[in-house]
C-alpha cells in the first residue's frame, strides 16, 4: 500500500556505491565520510556530482561520435594498394560480399547502440533536471537496459582485431586501424562511465518530495 511504502533512507540504510552492501546509516553521517564495512569505500547517499559528471562524458561522446563515423576505421593493404573504410562504407562491402547477417550485425552494434544509448542518457538526464515524474519505473528500467546493452557496442572493434589477427596468419595483405576505431572506442568507453556516472536514484527523488 502506498501509505506504507518506505525507502532506504527513511529507514536509515545506505547502499555502497561499489558493492550495493546495505548499511545502516551512522550518527552524525556525513556525505563521503562513511566507510563501507564491506569494501571500505567511501559512502554517498547519491553518487557525487552525478549530474555535471555524466554531461560532461555525455558531450564528449557526441563531439567523438562524428570522427567515428567520418574517419576510417581500419585499412586493408594489399600487393602495396590499400583502402580506407568508415563503419558505413565496411557494412556496404559486408553485403556486397554477401555477409548480410554479419553486416547487420555490425550495423547495430556500431550505428544503432551507440545512438540509441546517447540519446537514452541524454533524456534521462533531462527528466531529472526538469524533476519529471512520468513513469519512474519505465525510466528506471530503461536505464538498466542502457547500462546493459551499451558495451556491445564494441563489437566491430572486436572484429577488426581478429580480421588482423587472421590476415597477418595467411601473410596475404595486411590491415591497419584507423582513427575512426579509436574515436569510436573513445566513444563507448564514454558512454559507459556515463552510464556508470548517472545515479538511477535521482529519478525516484522527485516522487518522494510529493508524497
Amino acid at each position: 500500500m502506498k501509505g506504507l511504502s518506505t525507502t532506504a533512507a527513511n529507514a536509515s540504510l545506505i547502499s555502497c556505491h561499489a558493492c550495493h552492501q546495505l548499511s545502516r546509516i551512522p550518527a552524525g553521517f556525513t556525505n563521503g565520510e562513511a566507510i563501507c564495512p564491506r569494501c571500505e569505500a567511501h559512502i554517498h547517499v547519491r553518487k557525487p556530482n552525478s549530474l555535471s559528471r555524466t554531461w560532461a562524458l555525455l558531450i564528449a561522446a557526441y563531439i567523438l561520435y562524428i570522427p567515428a563515423n567520418l574517419l576510417p576505421v581500419m585499412t586493408v593493404i594489399s600487393f602495396g594498394k590499400g583502402e580506407a573504410d568508415t563503419i558505413l562504407s565496411g557494412v556496404k562491402e559486408l553485403i556486397h560480399a554477401g555477409m548480410l547477417p554479419i553486416a547487420l550485425l555490425v550495423f547495430f552494434a556500431s550505428i544503432t547502440v551507440p545512438v540509441l544509448k546517447l540519446l537514452v542518457l541524454t533524456y534521462l538526464l533531462l527528466s531529472v533536471q526538469y524533476k519529471s515524474r512520468w513513469r519512474p519505473r519505465e525510466r528506471t528500467f530503461l536505464y538498466r537496459i542502457t547500462e546493459v546493452v551499451g558495451r556491445w557496442s564494441m563489437i566491430d572493434i572486436f572484429m577488426i582485431s581478429i580480421l588482423i589477427a587472421l590476415v597477418k596468419l595467411q601473410a596475404v595483405a595486411t590491415i591497419e586501424p584507423g582513427a575512426g576505431a579509436i574515436s569510436f572506442a573513445a566513444v563507448v568507453i564514454l558512454t559507459m562511465f556515463a552510464a556508470i556516472g548517472f545515479d538511477p536514484r535521482l529519478i525516484w527523488d522527485k516522487m518522494e518530495e510529493h508524497r
